[in-house]
């Protein structure tokens, strides 16, 4: 029985056509209602730093990008934060490479003095540093080698001693890329006994053996020189595995987590967003970057626009930082002033 006071049933309504297109028609409705955006401040600017005190070089396999000695550092990083870019990511190369990488723990190292420098030109940028050893040993592997393969916990202890020589020179974040297991707990026990408590650590959570790191590995000369790296770094193919690497690197510490390369992760970029709750890093590799400018360069894309939609798919698909070679570019863009 129906309540006493209750109101009759609503009249059948006419099909009314959905009129999707109403909040696209002009740029200013488009930006109203847009989902996302790539800000600025969410950009990471790599930033490649190498011994000694040269001007700054070309490198040829990433049109536009410079690499650094770091006392030339620190007016980069006032142009930097002029710009709107607030976080940069340092990547150094070895004064002398051996079998242990141990160039990449010295205090007087590229990285700790590029640090140094960075946060005297600007000290409110947030400075990241590759944690890996794969620039600095001379067999080019990620860790120390035992009877030829990668010696897991032996590498993981000495990825402890870079991260703490960084902390040590203000690095504001560590970020280790080898891909051993136990490296954040590793990190995060070495850094906390030394009193770095308060460095924060970005997980390469997901790094895939992938083919997009080539123009990365030319600008650092960091390839094997015998063998590859699909024994540590993840097989493309498996994403349930990559959310258990995440999941290991929160449990072991971590306070932000990446997937890389970007492009190639979207499913993974979302998969983790409904899972996780740290913030999450993309990285926009360098074979993703020189394909764009190579593809630009070929008048084949609008470089701006096809920058722009790559990395709004990032934003969307869950990345809350975007690392990417296109940082200056984008910001440029952004103030109008290209």
């Amino acid at each position: 029985m129906a309540p006493r006071n209750a109101l009759p049933p609503p009249e059948p309504s006419r099909s009314v056509p959905v009129r999707l297109r109403r909040l696209r028609r002009t740029a200013a409705l488009r930006d109203w209602v847009a989902e996302v955006d790539v800000e600025v401040r969410r950009l990471v600017y790599p930033l490649f730093v190498q011994p000694g005190d040269g001007p700054a070089e070309p490198i040829p396999s990433l049109p536009g990008v410079l690499r650094y000695s770091p006392r030339k550092l620190a007016p980069v990083a006032r142009e930097l934060t002029e710009e709107g870019i607030r976080s940069v990511l340092v990547f150094g190369a070895a004064r002398q490479k051996d079998p242990q990488g141990s160039d990449a723990w010295s205090p007087d190292g590229a990285v700790p003095q590029a640090v140094r420098a960075l946060k005297h030109g600007s000290p409110e940028l947030v400075v990241v540093t590759d944690v890996c050893l794969c620039a600095y040993t001379s067999h080019g592997h990620c860790g120390v080698l035992r009877d030829g393969d990668v010696a897991n916990d032996a590498s993981a202890e000495r990825l402890g001693r870079v991260a703490r020589a960084h902390a040590a020179a203000g690095a504001d974040v560590v970020a280790p890329s080898a891909m051993m297991d136990g490296q954040v707990a590793a990190i995060r026990s070495t850094l906390d006994g030394a009193g770095f408590d308060s460095t924060a650590i970005l997980a390469y959570s997901t790094k895939h053996a992938s083919a997009f790191y080539g123009p990365f590995r030319a600008a650092e000369g960091s390839a094997p020189a015998a063998g590859d790296r699909k024994g540590y770094q993840m097989d493309p193919r498996n994403a349930r595995e990559a959310m258990r690497e995440m999941a290991a690197d929160v449990a072991e510490g971590a306070d932000l987590l990446m997937v890389k390369p970007a492009l190639t992760s979207l499913d993974l970029l979302a998969r983790a967003r409904r899972r996780f709750d740290l913030p999450l890093a993309a990285y926009h590799v360098s074979g993703e970057y020189a394909m764009l400018k190579a593809a630009a360069a070929a008048g084949v894309v609008d470089e701006r626009a096809a920058v722009n939609e790559t990395l709004v798919a990032l934003r969307r698909a869950g990345a809350d930082l975007l690392i990417t070679y296109y940082a200056r570019e984008v910001a440029r863009w952004d103030r109008g002033a290209g």
